[in-house]
């Protein structure tokens, strides 16, 4: 099969209706998508710490480092979520998290726009994801 009718297999993978080729299976396609949603979320830690001036290797840590270190993390999670439209379990496993963590992490995210300052940062790295990210965004 090509490329590209397995792409719109995954695309129409969303769609309640959707009908798939007889050769694409499911596991097929949800191993896709992870695929898909594990590089964007890379590509959002990338980005994070280029904006935010840190390394991505400690964004990438398990251990959760020191509160700046958090905040960006928490950032990058909400872009991943919200700009790039991935769910909390995507973006879980892409920042080797879990999807109540990732809740969280928007949850405080959502509190600290509050702040004008905060705001203008969040939503300036939701710009740039946006822009850098839109053509391997499949959704």
């Amino acid at each position: 099969m090509a490329q590209a009718s397995r792409i719109a297999a995954v695309k129409a993978a969303d769609e309640p209706t959707a009908t798939l080729p007889a050769d694409v299976s499911e596991d097929e396609i949800l191993s896709r998508r992870d695929e898909i949603a594990m590089e964007l979320c890379e590509s959002v830690i990338d980005v994070a710490a280029a904006l935010f001036n840190v390394s991505s290797k400690e964004i990438r840590s398990t251990r959760r480092g020191s509160l700046p270190i958090a905040r960006v993390r928490q950032i990058a999670m909400y872009v991943a979520h919200v700009t790039l439209g991935l769910i909390m379990s995507e973006v879980g496993r892409g920042f080797g998290r879990d999807r109540k963590t990732v809740q969280y992490a928007c949850h405080v995210v959502e509190d600290m726009r509050e702040d004008p300052e905060i705001d203008r940062i969040v939503a300036q790295a939701e710009r740039v994801s946006a822009i850098l990210l839109r053509n391997r965004v499949e959704r």
